[in-house]
């Protein structure tokens, strides 16, 4: 079965990607199970040489997000929600075995799905520091992200070749009000609704 979705951002979002070509192109190959893929996304990337800000990837003058980002956020909703009582996952059981499950049954189109801005809205920045504890003592440093504002809207469509999944998909849809998608989901940013669309 296939799925139409709408996601609409209710706080900004922040982007993942380094800048700086050199970082992201070694970190890209190096984890891309797919070479041609990790090639076009480093081929349709704009980077900017600045150090400690991340941004979007941009195709056709819009920012967005790449196929496999939404992937990821149904892994992270699944590992979160198999710890929920069972009354917050919907009734639904633990899922098991869920990494597999997701790379095997569940795909998004198109590969890049681009982010649709509210009137008036623009790619801002968004800076913060970083805190971490180091054996040489604790360390802050500055972080840059763009951001798309609330209001933006993506539309995509999930493929899921197991009906049990399904029910599944839209718990983790609804998961993305309170953890959301991008840098600093901690934060909140990144939250998202989202509703089913015809077509």
């Amino acid at each position: 079965m296939k799925i139409k979705i709408k996601l609409i951002l209710i706080e900004e979002m922040l982007a993942t990607k380094p800048a700086n070509k050199d970082v992201f192109s070694d970190y890209i190959t190096s984890k891309a199970p797919n070479g041609d893929k990790a090639r076009e996304e480093l081929d349709t990337a704009e980077h900017r040489e600045e150090v400690g800000t991340t941004v979007f990837s941009v195709q056709d003058g819009k920012p967005g997000l790449w196929d496999y980002m939404l992937k990821g956020f149904f892994k992270d909703a699944c590992g979160a929600m198999n710890r929920f009582d069972k009354e917050e996952r919907g009734g639904l059981e633990k899922l098991t075995a869920y990494k597999t499950k997701i790379d095997g049954c569940i795909f998004v189109e198109p590969r890049f799905i681009p982010v649709r801005l509210p009137e008036g809205g623009e790619v801002g920045l968004c800076e913060r520091p970083l805190r971490a504890d180091t054996a040489q003592g604790p360390r802050v440093s500055l972080c840059r992200s763009e951001t798309v504002p609330a209001g933006s809207e993506m539309e995509f469509e999930v493929e899921i070749l197991s009906k049990e999944l399904a029910p599944y998909v839209q718990e983790w849809l609804n998961y993305g009000r309170r953890r959301g998608l991008g840098c600093w989901r901690n934060s909140g940013k990144g939250r998202f609704g989202w509703c089913q669309v015809d077509g």
